[in-house]
């Protein structure tokens, strides 16, 4: 038996529950894993409380990233042993496999043997984040040099990891953020420029520092109202990426923006990446590369242990955070 957080109806954070649950032993091309941490994603808060991309069937685990020790093999599993280290990409559905608990079953062709300079804390930090901003910027928008990303929600650990990448191919990370609070930050990080967006108008600040060209991509979980602000700052030919909901307000569609500009609105998750045998082996070695040189580093915010699963989602949902939050098992 394990401890395992599960869910038995939507809502807050209330609702997970730390249960005695038996585990199953790993399926064929599957591993288990002894976690050590695991990474809270806004996914699974979404998830959690719905709406989301998928619907949880009762009673639900989730959890999309974690780190630690394999305990387990299932049939036909080489890429690893039973006493290795590493770190999950995350899986292509949450209601199949979930990382929140001391025991998880994953698929063992997600399983990296990730840098041993990484604490736990930080692997179990690393891939949901690397991943989408590598997918976006990189695979598909393939930002180069001298162009110019708008990353929005920036201090969150995606937004950072996006600020990260497009510094490592020498691209101008136009950060934005609510409030001044979060502003000398994300600047002390590594943002080229941050745009306070309750206070500046975005398209003009955009244009101003673009030299009037405006950005050719922007990378934003948020959707509602600024969808249309964003397709006003970007360049002819641009590319938005939309990959989160986090507004509740509606997202009116930027048509004549959109038409103006000849703009792509891109819809996006990590499993484009994650589903691509081929492209997730691109994107392991960008990201290897850039943990073992430095260039790549996961920011922490604040680290729980399980038995305070509901405190950190509350937090998760307060939007204080500054990178990551883990949880230590």
């Amino acid at each position: 038996m394990s401890r395992i957080v599960r869910f038995h109806q939507k809502g807050g954070p209330e609702v997970l529950k730390i249960e005695e649950v038996e585990v199953p032993p790993p399926g064929p091309g599957e591993i288990a894993v002894e976690i050590k941490a695991l990474g809270l994603n806004r996914a699974e808060s979404m998830f959690r409380s719905g709406p989301y991309v998928e619907e949880p069937e009762f009673p639900a685990r989730l959890g999309y990233e974690a780190a630690g020790i394999v305990k387990a093999l299932g049939r036909d599993v080489t890429n690893v042993a039973v006493g290795d280290a590493v770190s999950i990409i995350p899986p292509l559905s949450i209601t199949r496999w979930g990382a929140y608990g001391e025991l998880a079953n994953f698929p063992a062709e997600l399983a990296v043997k990730h840098p041993a300079s990484l604490s736990w804390e930080e692997a179990a930090a690393t891939w949901m984040q690397y991943v989408t901003a590598y997918g976006a910027l990189i695979d598909i928008a393939r930002l180069k040099q001298g162009e110019a990303v708008i990353v929005t929600a920036a201090s969150s650990s995606v937004g950072l990891a996006a600020i990260q990448i497009a510094k490592i191919v020498g691209a101008t990370a136009i950060a934005t953020t609510r409030t001044h609070a979060k502003r000398d930050a994300l600047l002390a990080f590594g943002a080229d420029h941050v745009i306070v967006t309750q206070e500046e108008d975005l398209a003009a600040r955009v244009t101003q520092i673009t030299g009037g060209a405006g950005a050719r991509v922007a990378f934003d979980p948020v959707g509602g109202p600024a969808l249309e602000r964003l397709a006003e700052a970007l360049s002819v030919g641009g590319i938005i990426f939309e990959y989160g909901a986090l507004s509740a307000e509606p997202t009116p569609f930027p048509l004549f923006p959109v038409l103006g500009k000849m703009l792509t609105v891109h819809g996006y998750q990590y499993k484009e990446i994650v589903g691509d045998a081929e492209r997730l082996e691109k994107a392991k070695r960008f990201i290897l590369d850039g943990l073992t040189s430095g260039k790549l580093k996961p920011t922490i915010d604040r680290v729980f242990s399980l038995d305070q699963i509901v405190d950190a989602h509350r937090y998760l949902e307060s939007n204080q955070q500054f990178g990551k939050i883990v949880v230590t098992v």
